[in-house]
């Protein structure tokens, strides 16, 4: 389960991992990279946002307008997040779906707001991870992320955490840094981070909340 004091300061941190590159694997990280994101485009791996999900996938808000996920890497959140976050997920089904749609949303929302660079930079990372033949030859993940167990998940977190590789030891920041952010900057997750809330005068003040 992750560290929730990187999540204190709610989802301005988005801003700033903007300022500094997610993967910094050096040219053949890079290029290896390049290569697996377009090798992915040419085998047809989708690439296009998800958009508005239709009505009968209720995983997420229909109504919620997915602008950088794909819908691959909305199954790939989906498996990993459980993994990452554990106890700290609600145990009534419902409940916890939710709690995981919100997640991913956000991670959505956040990456929107990345510069091109970075942005590039994880759609690289995510297509290695959705594309099947890296999922498996590089991730070491048999089935397609719908299928994957959280014990799995989690053995492939640890096994990028604990590499010798520079390049999947950067890859695993990149994942539990993006999604820590968004997990415990939601609103039903700040108490887990040990954060009460914006003060009442600020609520009271701020337009911002108001229409929130």
């Amino acid at each position: 389960m992750l560290d929730p004091s990187a999540a204190r300061s709610g989802d301005t941190e988005f801003a700033r991992l903007d300022r500094r590159s997610f993967l910094r694997s050096g040219l053949g990280g890079t290029l290896f990279l390049a290569t697996v994101s377009t090798t992915a485009g040419l085998s047809g791996c989708a690439t296009a946002p998800a958009g508005r999900l239709d009505a009968i996938d209720t995983r997420m808000d229909t109504s919620y307008q997915f602008r950088f996920l794909t819908r691959d890497d909305i199954d790939l959140f989906e498996a990993l997040l459980p993994a990452m976050f554990g106890p700290a997920l609600p145990e009534q089904p419902q409940a916890r779906r939710l709690a995981v749609a919100g997640t991913i949303e956000r991670i959505d929302a956040g990456i929107d707001n990345f510069g091109p660079a970075n942005q590039q930079e994880l759609r690289r990372l995510f297509d290695l991870l959705t594309f099947g033949f890296t999922r498996v030859t590089i991730a070491r993940v048999w089935s397609r992320w719908p299928n994957v167990s959280t014990a799995d998940a989690n053995a492939f977190l640890e096994r990028w955490r604990t590499s010798g590789i520079g390049l999947f030891n950067n890859g695993y920041i990149a994942l539990t840094k993006i999604s820590n952010v968004a997990f415990y900057g939601g609103r039903d997750q700040w108490h887990l981070s040990g954060y009460p809330g914006p003060p009442q005068w600020a609520v009271d003040a701020l337009p911002q909340f108001k229409t929130a």
